[in-house]
Parts: structure tokens; C-alpha cells; sequence
């Protein structure tokens, strides 16, 4: 007789528990499975149109018979230049600014049993092609005269040129390029250390580390000149990206947070904190914002408290918005793929407002005209999911619709004011830098370092938001902050320093020498 245990009913409520953690967990399994096999791309995909036949069903090929001949009759064709490598105008895939050219003779053979009455050159031809030395180090060695003037029997000899670190034997070419490797290009001290190392230069590891922290020293003025610049703007888009600093025990590694902070004239910084409390917003952009001020972040709370703080304009992204209906897709494919559709709209719209170039009161008219009633028919969509589905807390949509109805004031700031961006698109390019470099450089020892990789990429990110070559930009100001008067210290910032010294740009010793 079977016992009561094992023809007991199970319990509704325990069976309801189940499903919805299977529901849960087949959604994270599909979540993982569209990381590594899947678009990364949140767009709106359209489906394709099943009554719309392909190419092939329209115009459809003949069999191919590949076992038959054809004869082809002879023919010559010009033969294509393969990479500008002869080419005796131009040689469009360099600057000649920039890269250093080495002249090679090659001896005509015609000319060997000549002499030189029997010939003339009546001209030349030149083919360029591009070479690489193992490693491009070059030791400036300065030799200063020591002298005895025999009327006073007294030495004289000059001073060592002055550099950028005193008593460094590191040219402000090396510490500008080394920074460059490291914060723009993502090559780690160590790798550069072995580079040198194979290029037959013995220095240690920590010199290269102490050399890096010394310019981050001499640039922190001007870091916190364009934070300054970037706290007075009246459109500001925040966010904030995580990187290991800092020793938690052995072993381990602390998690820190940079906060990037991106300014309507195209500056960007990255202050670091140690956590990703509320109060680091206002640590970071202060408690005074300038009139008329607007804050366009992801949905994350702190923003939402500081703007509530300090009485400024709360505007949010729609990537964000659109991400929870894109993540929903797999679970509700058809209400999610109509509220991607709408966004989708939207965006089309603001793409045909870069294409006519429109700005100003011109572009928040083509908003008001064409893009609010499309935003608030969505919103209208979004209240009528709610009272028609009867969808679950946990439900992926639930979610999403929740997240846009939450937020629907800030997701519509856009609509009225043609400086503020739909998205945060443009903070989330420029702090692409920051997780390419957890890829590469892994982490900071320490919080110290931490602020100070924030100080050098906040000046090699807003250099190329503004088209200017880092190295160049780092060899100018290494030299030229020290003397700069304190007072004009945002000259020197890469927006102003473009205006004021990009033209005549203070060299390197390596580069007047290589000039002769």
C-alpha cells in the first residue's frame, strides 16, 4: 500500500515557485548564450516579410554545369597598382610631417661601364615602402665642452638641458610615448619593459611605474581644469564603469569605480571613487550646478537623489530604456519587438536631424513636431500593456514596461530641449577606453594609481574627441606646464591648448636633431 508521503498532491504555490525559477533560469541561459554566440548589437531588427521572395526566386539561375568547357579568347587587361607603392607624385598612405623618410640610391647597372659625359639623368622614379626597426628608442646624448678660460684659470661648462623630471634620465619623448602606449594603445609597462629590453636597453620595471605616476603628477592641474570646465556646462551625461584598485587581502583586489563625466563641449573626465555610493554624484559634480543645468544618465538611483538635491533637470537614456525590451524579446517577442519598433522610430528621426545638420530652436521644433507624439504614443502603448496583460512581477516585459513608466518625465526632457541627447551613446564611446584597458592592463595596485590612470585617459580620450595626435598634445604640455602661469592653466587643457598652441607645438631634442 503505498504510504500518504508518496500520493500527496504537491503543494500550487511550490509548483508556481518552480516554474517561475525555471522561466528565471531559462532566461539567463539564453542571456549567457547571446553573449557568446549571439548580435551584440540592441537595435531593432526588423523580421523579414514571408510573402517577400529573395533574389534567387525572382531571377532564378541557370543549372551550372561544371563539367563542361568554354573557350575564352585572349585578352590583356592593365595591370592594377597594388598599394600606391610606385608611385612618383604622392605617397597618400603616409605623413610626411610625421614619419621619418630614408633616402635609398639604387644604382642604375646601365650605367656601370659609362662614363659620365656618355649619359645624362633626365629624371627619377620612386617607390615607397613601408619599414619598421625592432624597436624605435633613441639615446640623445648631450655633449657640453668643458672649457679653461686662461685669463681667470677658472672651468667653465653648460648645464644639462633642463627635462620634464628632474634628474630623470627619461626625454619627455619617452614619458609622452610611454603614456601613449599604456593609455591609448593598452600596452602594459611590463610588455613595454620587455620591448625595451629586446631593443637592448636595460632599465627596471618600477622606473617605468615611477615615470608614469611623475606625469600623471605634472597633468593633474590640468585634468582638474577641464573638471572645472565640464562641472560649469549646462549639459552633463554621467555614468560609472568599475576597475580593480587597491589591495582587499591576499590575493585579492578591491572594487573600485571611475564615474566619467562627459561635458556639451566634448571633455571628458574620469574622477575615481572607491565605491558606487550615492554620494560619490555629488562628490564628483559638487552641490552648485549652473543655471539651467541637466544631468542625462542611465536609470541608476544616485542620479535621480542628486538631481532631486540640487533642483536640476533629470534627463535619461533610451538605450537603456530600449536594453530591458531588447532582454525581453526571447520571453515576449511580440510586445517587446513593437516596443523596440517604436524607439526604433524615434531614432530614425533624430538620424534625419544629423543629416540636415539641424541645431538650436530648429531641431527642438522637429522634435516637438515629429518625435513627441510618437513618444507619447508609446508611453500610451506601455499603460495599455499594463492593464490588458496580467504578467507576472518577474516577467522580463514587466520589467521593462515598468522601467519606461518610471521614468517617463526624464525619458522626455529630450523633447523640449535640442541640447540634450536622446542617449548617453557619446559618454559610452568615450569610456570604451576604460574596459579595453581591464582587458589588457588588468587592474591598479593601488587607489593612488587608480586616480591616476583616471588623470591620463581623461586627457588622451577628450584629445581624440577633439582630433588631436596624444603624443604630440603630451610632449607640449609635459614641457610647458611648469611654467605656465597658474591662472590661464585651462590654455592648456586639449579643447583650449588645440586653439592656443596646436600650430606651434613645443618639440622634443629628438626631434629639433632629427629636423637638421
Amino acid at each position: 500500500m503505498p504510504s500518504a508521503a508518496t500520493t500527496a498532491e504537491p503543494d500550487t504555490n511550490e509548483v508556481i515557485v518552480l516554474r517561475h525559477q525555471v522561466a528565471e533560469l531559462q532566461r539567463q541561459v539564453e542571456w549567457f548564450k547571446r553573449q557568446l554566440f549571439g548580435t551584440k548589437s540592441e537595435r531593432y531588427a526588423p523580421l523579414p516579410d514571408p510573402q517577400q521572395m529573395h533574389l534567387g526566386q525572382v531571377l532564378p539561375m541557370p543549372p551550372c554545369d561544371g563539367g563542361g568547357q568554354q573557350q575564352v579568347p585572349a585578352h590583356t587587361r592593365r595591370k592594377p597598382k597594388s598599394d600606391f607603392a610606385d608611385d612618383a607624385t604622392s605617397a597618400p598612405f603616409f605623413d610626411e610631417d610625421k614619419v621619418p623618410v630614408l633616402v635609398i640610391e639604387v644604382p642604375n647597372p646601365e650605367v656601370k661601364d659609362l662614363q659620365a659625359d656618355q649619359y645624362e639623368v633626365i629624371g627619377e622614379k620612386t617607390t615607397h615602402r613601408l619599414a619598421q626597426r625592432p624597436g624605435s628608442y633613441v639615446v640623445l646624448k648631450y655633449v657640453r665642452p668643458l672649457i679653461k678660460r686662461r685669463d681667470t684659470q677658472t672651468l667653465h661648462c653648460p648645464p644639462a638641458p633642463a627635462g620634464v623630471i628632474q634628474g630623470s634620465r627619461a626625454d619627455v619623448s619617452f614619458v609622452a610615448a610611454m603614456v601613449v602606449d599604456k593609455f591609448a594603445y593598452h600596452l602594459p609597462l611590463y610588455r613595454q619593459h620587455q620591448r625595451l629590453g629586446d631593443s637592448g636597453i636595460t632599465v627596471s620595471r618600477p622606473w617605468l611605474t615611477q615615470l608614469t605616476q611623475q606625469a600623471a603628477q605634472l597633468a593633474e592641474p590640468i585634468y582638474e581644469a577641464q573638471f572645472d570646465s565640464i562641472r560649469a556646462a549646462r549639459v552633463k551625461a554621467m555614468d560609472e564603469t568599475p576597475i580593480k584598485a587597491g589591495r582587499a587581502g591576499p590575493g585579492k583586489l578591491k572594487c573600485g569605480y571611475f564615474w566619467p563625466v562627459y561635458g556639451e563641449l566634448d571633455e571628458v573626465c574620469f574622477p575615481y571613487f572607491e565605491s558606487r555610493r550615492h554620494e560619490h554624484a555629488q562628490g564628483a559634480l559638487g552641490l552648485t550646478p549652473a543655471p539651467g543645468s541637466v544631468l542625462l544618465s542611465d536609470g541608476y538611483e544616485a542620479y535621480t537623489r542628486y538631481a532631486e538635491k540640487t533642483r536640476i533637470t533629470h534627463a535619461q537614456c533610451w538605450v537603456h530604456c530600449r536594453r530591458g525590451f531588447f532582454e525581453a524579446m526571447g520571453a515576449e517577442p511580440q510586445a517587446a519587438g513593437e516596443a523596440m519598433r517604436q524607439i526604433a522610430v524615434l531614432y530614425d528621426i533624430e538620424e534625419e536631424i544629423r543629416r540636415a545638420k539641424l541645431g538650436g530652436e530648429a531641431k527642438r521644433l522637429h522634435r516637438l513636431t515629429h518625435s513627441k507624439p510618437l513618444v507619447e504614443a508609446f508611453f500610451e502603448w506601455v499603460q495599455r500593456q499594463f492593464d490588458q496583460q496580467g504578467l507576472l512581477p518577474s516577467n522580463p516585459l514587466t520589467k521593462a514596461l515598468a522601467y519606461a513608466r518610471e521614468r517617463q518625465a526624464a525619458l522626455q526632457v529630450f523633447l523640449g530641449d535640442p541640447d540634450v541627447p536622446m542617449d548617453t551613446n557619446h559618454l559610452e564611446r568615450a569610456l570604451r577606453a576604460i574596459p579595453m584597458g581591464r582587458r589588457n592592463w588588468l587592474f591598479c595596485w593601488t587607489e593612488v594609481g587608480a586616480r591616476h590612470a583616471g588623470i591620463l585617459q581623461s586627457l588622451i580620450v577628450t584629445c581624440r574627441l577633439h582630433g588631436i595626435d596624444p603624443y604630440t598634445y603630451f610632449v607640449d604640455v609635459l614641457q610647458r606646464v611648469g611654467e605656465h602661469p597658474a591662472s590661464r592653466v585651462a590654455e592648456l587643457t586639449p579643447r583650449l591648448w588645440k586653439q592656443h598652441f596646436a600650430e606651434n607645438p613645443l618639440r622634443s631634442d629628438l626631434y629639433k636633431a632629427t629636423a637638421l
